[in-house]
C-alpha cells in the first residue's frame, strides 16, 4: 500500500479551489471502474463536493511523477481514496478505490476535529 506525506500546499489548493478540470490517460480511465467498480464520475466527483481531504505527497513506493492522494465522498456518499497527480492545473487521476478501513476511520476524526473548531 502506497505511503503519503502531509504537504500543507495541497490543502490550501483544495480547499481554495472552486473548479477543477481533469485530464484522463485512456489506460487510467477503465483502470477504477474494471478493479474496483468506480466510475470517472465518481472520482471527479470527490474534488467538487468540498468535501475531500488530502493525504499529500506519495512518498513510499518512489515513482517518476509525483503523485497526490486525497480520500473523499462522492455525491452518493461512497468514501473513496484517489490517486492523481497534477499537471499544468489539470488534475490527472490515476486510480480511485473505495477508502479503506483506516482511510475512513481517519477522515471521520479529521472532520470531528475541523467541525470542533467552527
Amino acid at each position: 500500500m502506497a505511503k503519503f506525506k502531509f504537504v500543507e500546499w495541497l490543502l490550501s489548493w483544495m480547499f481554495e479551489s472552486t473548479d477543477f478540470t481533469f485530464e484522463w490517460d485512456s489506460g487510467n480511465k477503465t483502470k477504477s471502474k474494471n478493479k474496483h467498480g468506480i466510475e470517472t464520475r465518481e472520482i471527479e466527483e470527490i474534488f467538487s463536493t468540498g468535501l475531500a481531504i488530502p493525504l499529500g505527497v506519495q512518498v513510499s513506493p518512489e515513482v517518476d511523477e509525483e503523485r497526490l492522494g486525497a480520500v473523499g465522498p462522492t455525491k452518493e456518499g461512497k468514501l473513496l481514496h484517489v490517486v492523481f497527480t497534477l499537471r499544468d492545473g489539470r488534475i490527472r487521476p490515476i486510480s480511485g478505490r473505495p477508502a479503506h478501513k483506516k482511510e475512513r476511520s481517519q477522515y471521520g476524526e479529521i472532520l470531528r476535529k475541523i467541525s470542533e473548531r467552527i
